[in-house]
């Protein structure tokens, strides 16, 4: 089985001197889920930050097969989906529905296929009905869900979360982690919240 991500000897260093990567390697394969854990600054949102090329280190990193290089920057960034920490960073137009279609639209998809699959993703994560309201109307885990379906409409190879749980209540923690559970994609999650690393 091929991994989905595979680093190896991965260094990074800022251009303080910081080194934020000191010779990491990483496997992750397809299915699978884990979570990534350590203090603040010990390098984890640089590392997530590789896998799409917004940083590049030196070493080997390849996701989907394919090295991080600028060449495949399109492809890979198709194929890894990543939650930011808040997700009122990924949500930006006027309503629920408009933003789960932005990206298959950026995709090329025909509008009618793009809102087809954007309806199709926001059942899957439990958002039901009200798609016409703007997202800053929702609670924290339904703005979460929706940035969720947003990536999910990409049809991601890899999720990727960065402190998924920061902003939610036990309830919409809850759910976000039964949602996640039921995800076929590959997942690496970052947290800091050990009880949800475990689950």
């Amino acid at each position: 089985m091929n991994p989905v991500i595979e680093a190896r000897n991965l260094r990074f260093s800022y251009d303080s001197g910081f080194q934020a990567l000191r010779g990491v390697d990483f496997r992750l394969d397809p299915g699978q889920s884990m979570a990534l854990l350590g203090p603040n600054g010990s390098g984890k949102t640089t590392f997530l930050l590789h896998l799409n090329g917004v940083l590049q280190g030196e070493g080997e990193l390849r996701v989907c097969g394919l090295p991080v290089e600028p060449r495949h920057f399109v492809a890979i960034r198709r194929k890894v989906g990543l939650l930011f920490q808040d997700p009122e960073d990924q949500l930006f137009l006027p309503s629920i529905l408009e933003d789960v279609c932005f990206g298959p639209l950026q995709c090329g998809l025909p509008p009618s296929e793009a809102e087809a699959r954007a309806r199709k993703v926001l059942h899957q994560v439990g958002v039901l009905d009200g798609w016409d309201r703007p997202p800053y109307h929702l609670s924290g885990g339904e703005k979460q869900r929706v940035a969720l379906a947003g990536i999910l409409a990409l049809e991601p190879e890899i999720l990727i979360l960065d402190e998924p749980t920061t902003h939610l209540d036990p309830p919409a923690r809850r759910l976000l982690l039964e949602l996640l559970q039921s995800l076929p994609q590959a997942k690496l999650v970052v947290t800091h919240d050990t009880a949800f690393a475990r689950a």
